[in-house]
C-alpha cells in the first residue's frame, strides 16, 4: 500500500516540477532515510519550488526561513517572550516547528546562526533557555545555498555539512522542458495545483519499512572500503567521517525501497554514494591548488572498489 503511495507521490511531483526526475528521486529518498538535503545552485533553478511541492504532495507542514545577514538563532528555534500580563516568560515557537523545514540561502548568514539547526538536524529536537522542545515528526531540512563565489555567503562549517544527507544540484532545464515549465507557470502556480496524495502518518509507515531493508554483510563492507579510501586519499585534508557511513547506508536502503526491492544492492550504493559524500570531503591545500574536484576524485575511488558478488 505504501509502495503504491510513494509512486503516486513521485509522479505528482514530477507532474508540477518538469524534467528533474533524479533530483525527485533523491530528494524522495532522504526523506524516506530521515535524512536532509542541501540544494546548491544558481538562483532561479526551482529550489523553492521543489520544497514547497514536496511539501503539497507529502501533507506536512512547511515552514520558511529567508536567511540573511541580520538572521538570529531564536529566529529559528525560537525564544522565550516576557508576557507582560502574567509578568512570567513564555515560549514563542520558532521556524523550525514543522514538518518540512525550507531553509533558504542557508549560507547567506553567519556560522552561529548555521549552527542553530545542528541539534535540530542531529536530535530532532531543539533546547531553549535550557528547556528542550521535541519537534515533529516526520521532520527535514531542505537548505538552500548560493555557489560559493557569490557575493555574501559564509561557507558552511564541516560539523554543519556533515549533517546533510546529501547534496544536490538541480541545474538548468533543456529548452524543451523549460518551454513546458513556462507553460505550467502560465496556468497558476504548480505548488498550488499538485495534490496531496499521503499523510505525515503515512511517511512515519514509510520510514519504518525503509529500516527493515536488509543490508548484507558484504554490501555493508563494500560501503565501508568506499569510506576508508576516502581517508587514506592524499588529495582529501578530510574524509568521510562514519556518519557519513550511517547516511550511506541508509540512503542505500531508501534507494532499493524506491526501486521496489528488500535488500540493498552495490548499484544502491553507488546510485547515491557521490551525492551522499563529496559534500564531506575537503581537498588539501595542494589539490585545491591545482583545482582538482572532489566529487570527480571520489568517483575515481569508488570505481577502484571491488564490487561484491550477491
Amino acid at each position: 500500500m505504501y509502495r503504491e503511495k510513494l509512486l503516486e507521490m513521485k509522479q505528482e511531483i514530477n507532474r508540477s516540477f518538469i524534467g528533474k526526475e533524479d533530483v525527485t528521486d533523491k530528494v524522495l529518498i532522504c526523506l524516506l532515510a530521515e535524512g536532509h538535503v542541501l540544494l546548491e545552485d544558481v538562483p532561479g533553478v526551482g529550489k523553492t519550488t521543489l520544497t514547497k511541492i514536496l511539501s503539497k504532495v507529502t501533507g506536512l507542514s512547511f515552514g520558511r526561513i529567508q536567511f540573511t545577514p541580520d538572521t538570529l538563532p531564536g529566529d529559528i528555534v525560537g525564544m522565550s517572550v516576557f508576557n507582560m500580563k502574567n509578568g512570567e516568560f513564555e515560549h514563542r515557537d520558532g521556524v523550525v516547528m514543522n514538518h518540512l523545514l525550507l531553509g533558504d540561502e542557508i549560507n547567506r548568514t553567519s556560522p552561529k546562526t548555521q549552527s542553530a539547526l545542528l541539534e535540530a538536524m542531529a536530535e530532532g529536537q531543539v533546547s531553549v533557555d535550557g528547556e528542550t522542545f521535541m519537534l515533529p515528526k516526520p521532520f527535514m531540512v531542505m537548505a538552500t545555498q548560493n555557489p560559493l563565489e557569490f557575493l555574501g555567503t559564509y561557507p558552511l562549517p564541516e560539523a554543519q555539512m556533515d549533517r546533510f544527507m546529501m547534496r544536490l544540484s538541480i541545474g538548468y532545464p533543456s529548452e524543451e522542458q523549460e518551454l513546458a515549465m513556462a507553460s505550467l507557470y502560465l496556468k497558476g502556480e504548480p505548488d498550488k495545483t499538485v495534490k496531496t496524495v499521503c499523510t505525515p502518518e503515512d511517511i512515519l509507515n514509510m520510514q519504518e519499512e525503509v529500516k527493515k531493508i536488509e543490508i548484507k554483510e558484504e554490501v555493508l563492507k563494500y560501503m565501508e572500503e568506499i569510506i576508508l579510501l576516502t581517508r587514506k586519499e592524499s588529495r582529501f585534508k578530510l574524509g568521510a567521517s562514519p556518519r557519513a557511513l550511517l547516511a550511506l547506508a541508509k540512503a542505500a536502503r531508501a534507494h532499493a525501497y524506491l526501486q521496489g526491492r528488500e535488500f540493498v544492492k552495490p548499484d544502491d550504493v553507488k546510485a547515491v554514494a557521490d551525492h551522499v559524500l563529496a559534500h564531506r570531503l575537503a581537498l588539501s591545500a595542494d589539490a585545491q591548488i591545482r583545482k582538482e574536484n572532489a566529487g570527480k576524485i571520489l568517483h575515481s575511488l569508488i570505481l577502484t572498489v571491488k564490487v561484491p558478488v550477491l
